[in-house]
C-alpha cells in the first residue's frame, strides 16, 4: 500500500512538473537512481526561458533593462506582450545573438542577469550593474591580467566599460566580453577561472569611475599579439604589459 502511494505521489509531481505554462519553456531532465530497490525520479529544471505571453518578475527585470538602455517604450507590468519582443529582437541584433525575440541563457547573459536553476534572478551590485556584472567583470581582468600591476588590472576593466558605453560595441558588460574574438581569455577558457579579491576590488575600482586609459577600447600585449591592425590603433598609455589604445 505504501509503495502505491509513493508511486502516485511521484506520478503527480512530475506531471505538475510538465504542465509548466507554455509561455515560459523549462528544459527538464530525468536521473534515475537506484535506493533500496526503488527507482526514484528526480526532476531537474534549467533556466527558465522567457517569451511572449509570459509574466512575472523576470520579464519586470528584462523590461527595466531594456527601457534604461532605450529598447523598450512600454510600462515594466511583467507582461511579455508584443512590445517587449520587439525590443528584446532589436537588443538581440545589436549584440549580435539570435533575433528571435526569446530570452533564452545567451540574451539572459547579454542582459548581464545570472538565473539559477529556481529561476531567481539576482540583481543588486552597485552603480546600475548587478552582481553577476560586477562578478563578470571580475572574472574578465583576472582572467586578462593576473600578473599585471593593479592599475593595469582597473585599467583591463575599463576598457570593457568603455566599450559597453561606445556605440560600436554592446552595451552590456556581457555582451562585450562575450562578443566574437573579442577577449583571449573567453576563446581559450580562462574566463572561467575564480576571480581572486584583487580582481573584484580592481571591478569595483572600475565601475566606480577610475580609467587609467583615459578612455582606451583596445588593450594587447605587443609580446603575443597576432593581430596585425592592433599595432595601427592610437596609443594611449602603457601600463605593465599592456598598450591600450583606441
Amino acid at each position: 500500500m505504501k509503495k502505491s502511494i509513493k508511486k502516485g505521489v511521484l506520478t503527480a509531481a512530475l506531471a505538475m512538473t510538465l504542465a509548466l505554462p507554455a509561455a515560459i519553456g523549462v528544459g527538464v531532465s530525468f536521473t534515475r537512481t537506484e535506493n533500496s530497490a526503488q527507482t526514484q525520479v528526480e526532476a531537474v529544471l534549467s533556466v527558465a526561458t522567457l517569451r511572449q505571453g509570459a509574466r512575472g518578475d523576470e520579464v519586470k527585470e528584462v523590461q527595466r533593462r531594456l527601457k534604461k538602455w532605450g529598447y523598450y517604450n512600454g510600462s515594466v507590468d511583467g507582461v511579455f506582450g508584443t512590445g517587449t519582443r520587439a525590443a528584446v529582437i532589436a537588443f538581440q541584433k545589436k549584440n549580435g545573438l539570435t533575433a528571435d525575440g526569446i530570452v533564452g541563457r545567451a540574451t539572459y547573459q547579454a542582459l548581464g542577469i545570472n538565473v539559477g536553476s529556481s529561476s531567481a534572478i539576482q540583481t543588486g551590485g552597485m552603480n546600475g550593474f548587478s552582481s553577476s556584472e560586477v562578478y563578470l567583470l571580475a572574472k574578465t581582468i583576472h582572467a586578462e591580467g593576473r600578473g599585471e600591476p593593479y592599475t593595469g588590472q582597473v585599467a583591463i576593466g575599463a576598457v570593457v566599460l568603455n566599450r559597453v558605453r561606445d556605440k560600436a560595441f554592446p552595451n552590456t558588460i556581457s555582451g562585450v566580453v562575450y562578443q566574437k574574438h573579442a577577449f583571449t581569455a573567453v576563446s581559450d577558457g580562462q574566463i572561467n577561472l575564480t576571480p581572486n579579491e584583487t580582481a573584484m576590488k580592481a571591478a569595483r575600482d572600475a565601475i566606480n569611475g577610475w580609467d587609467p586609459t583615459g578612455g582606451a577600447l583596445y588593450y594587447y600585449n605587443p609580446a603575443v599579439a597576432t593581430s596585425a591592425w592592433i599595432f595601427d590603433r592610437q596609443t594611449v598609455t602603457v601600463i605593465g604589459k599592456h598598450v591600450f589604445a583606441i
